[in-house]
């Protein structure tokens, strides 16, 4: 028998050396072809690529007024394979005036990838941001001697005005979440945070240049690389007009000051948003340079909560004001008409269930109701409706057409406002109440969303906007707060009408009883002789003091703005509603105060109110 050992021996030896030389062929295609790290260094130092920053877009007002700017700053950048032999920490630190533990810390965090995903040690990293002019200069003449490091100029935004600072939003450095998310940003880049600077962030941005300069063996640069036949020059942010008047929104925060509350303003035949005032709020220019991080963490650990736009964000009861839209449901569904009068014993009393009203006139129809903002008239027609089992067949399908209507005119969803956090306030629906009440309940049980309490919430914008669609008799556009962006159309959703399930002589009766609210109601204190102001009060049931509400419009006819104002803890409507939203109308339709009303308005800012439990 022959022995084969050597044969075996031999396939064993040359299937060894095969392996060897496939994995040495494996490891030479991920270090050449496949791994960019040998490319990154042999680039690095031929080239130095060096980015240039687009200028940020520019913001103004609906007048053209200039909101927010740019002023130039520096950023200090350092690529760590450039940094060869010794510095001189204290020196560097001196010329920047920072400390040796900030540098070592900083250089530590750059290093550190979990909180720099995107470091590498062949390209710019930064060290520094925002370092002003005088700094900058200090720093310069020393520079020659910290090898590796480089500056980069920049731009930081400045706020021409300390108002609309939720509106605005602010900018800052990127997160590792924003890197991850957008290939276009790298540490060190800004990026919008909050509001306008966060929605239009990608045409505010613009697109960074690059520069492609050639380096000799010792790592100088020589010049620009084939002649800059590769650079790319950056190109600006777009600029934005808003919709906002400086001028109202400055009277706005005025009037609201120590107190919470929000009051929205929209010119009802575009849906652009004249004003949007969250109270309390801040000064936007504390959110820029290098004190934002501290500015902003104390304003976020402010009890009353400045950080929050509680015009888009503050879900409410939105009171009598609801009322209108119930007037709306009722009569397009012939459940009342114009001539429907309802009693009221001091308010709705049927079957052991009462809720109150204060003294007027009874029994009385539909236009008195509204302006006087009759509680026991709407329970009536909610009971009505709920309980119409020959037109419904059951509580369920009457409750989800009460729904319909109430969506239709804005309600229970996010109207899709240009500005992010917006939230969608609630609307109950049949399955609602069927989980609540295990399906046994009537109209009686829910008769107080009639009057804008029980489960019903609404954000101030969603107020606003009812009180835009009944101005515009039937129709509301998605309000929005930029009214243009420089070289592009604006999106077809801020320019779409959206129609209700209401019909439009139901609208006309509810301007008829808005006015007469104004006129003879609990609005009186709106009315004036050189325009037509419709309006409805609301007083919103709280834990501590009551809500005042003001939703109205004017002129009556051709309407010009529509407006609401929410005081948390202001009492009833009239009480600060009223007067704030006809302060507010008038510098919106005369374009001022006149002298009695800038006094009104002095007094009105210098009231506080003392807060209990108030939705905060």
């Amino acid at each position: 028998m022959a022995d084969h050992s050597l044969d075996n021996r031999k396939y064993v030896i040359g299937g060894i050396a095969t392996a060897i030389v496939t994995i040495y062929i494996i490891r030479l295609f991920f270090l050449q072809i496949m791994s960019d790290d040998y490319r990154k260094s042999a680039d690095s130092n031929a080239f130095f690529k060096k980015i240039e920053y687009p200028s940020r877009g520019v913001i103004t007002d609906r007048n053209g007024k200039l909101l927010v700017y740019n002023e130039p700053s520096y950023d200090l950048m350092v690529v760590m394979n450039e940094q060869k032999g010794h510095i001189d920490t204290l020196e560097f630190c001196n010329a920047l005036g920072i400390t040796p533990e900030f540098y070592k810390r900083r250089m530590a965090e750059i290093k550190d990838r979990n909180k720099n995903p995107g470091y590498s040690r062949f390209t710019q990293q930064l060290f520094m941001s925002q370092i002003s002019e005088q700094e900058f200069a200090i720093f310069q003449e020393k520079m020659f001697r910290f090898p590796g490091f480089y500056v980069q100029k920049r731009s930081v935004r400045q706020y021409h005005y300390p108002y609309a600072a939720h509106v605005l939003g602010d900018v800052a450095e990127v997160s590792p979440a924003d890197i991850e998310e957008d290939e276009y940003y790298q540490a060190g880049d800004y990026i919008g945070k909050l509001g306008i600077e966060r929605y239009y962030e990608k045409q505010l941005r613009g697109e960074k240049g690059v520069q492609i300069l050639l380096r000799d063996a010792h790592g100088r640069i020589k010049g620009k690389y084939n002649n800059g036949e590769y650079d790319r020059r950056p190109i600006p942010g777009k600029d934005l007009t808003l919709s906002l008047d400086i001028n109202l929104q400055a009277l706005g925060e005025r009037l609201l000051e120590g107190k919470i509350g929000s009051i929205v303003a929209i010119e009802p035949s575009t849906g652009e948003v004249l004003c949007m005032v969250s109270s309390p709020t801040y000064d936007p220019r504390q959110m820029v340079g290098r004190n934002r991080g501290k500015n902003h963490l104390a304003l976020s650990r402010n009890v009353w909560k400045p950080l929050l736009n509680r015009s888009i964000m503050g879900q409410y009861p939105p009171g009598s004001t609801f009322k209108t839209s119930q007037a709306l449901t009722f009569l397009t569904e012939g459940i009342i008409t114009s001539g429907t009068s309802f009693p009221c014993y001091h308010g709705f009393s049927f079957r052991g269930l009462h809720v109150g009203c204060h003294g007027h006139g009874s029994p009385l129809p539909l236009v008195p109701a509204i302006s006087t903002s009759c509680n026991a008239f709407f329970c009536w027609g909610l009971y009505y409706m709920i309980g119409n089992k020959k037109k419904y067949k059951s509580v369920q399908n009457a409750m989800n057409t009460w729904r319909d209507y109430m969506v239709s005119m804005g309600f229970g969803y996010k109207l899709g406002i240009d500005l992010p956090g917006e939230k969608r306030g609630l609307i109950p629906n049949a399955d609602y109440y069927d989980n609540a009440y295990k399906g046994s309940w009537n109209g009686l049980t829910i008769i107080s969303i009639s009057i804008g309490q029980g489960e019903v919430n609404l954000t101030p914008l969603q107020i606003a906007n009812l009180g835009a669609t009944i101005a515009n008799r039937g129709y509301y556009i998605t309000p929005h707060v930029v009214k243009s962006v420089k070289g592009e159309p604006l999106d077809t959703a801020y320019t779409t009408r959206h129609y209700t399930k209401a019909s439009r002589a139901a609208y006309d009766y509810v301007v008829a009883g808005m006015r007469s609210a104004v006129e003879r109601g609990t609005c009186r204190a709106a009315n004036r002789a050189d325009y037509l102001v419709c309006g409805k009060t609301g007083t919103a049931q709280n834990h501590g003091h009551d809500h005042s509400i003001f939703m109205g419009f004017a002129p009556m006819d051709n309407p010009k703005i529509a407006i609401s104002v929410y005081v948390e803890n202001g009492g009833f409507g009239a009480d600060y509603g009223v007067p704030i939203g006809s302060l507010m109308i008038e510098q919106y339709m005369n374009g001022k105060l006149s002298e009695a009303s800038e006094a009104r308005a002095r007094d009105f800012q210098s009231r506080r109110i003392a807060y209990g439990s108030g939705n905060r």
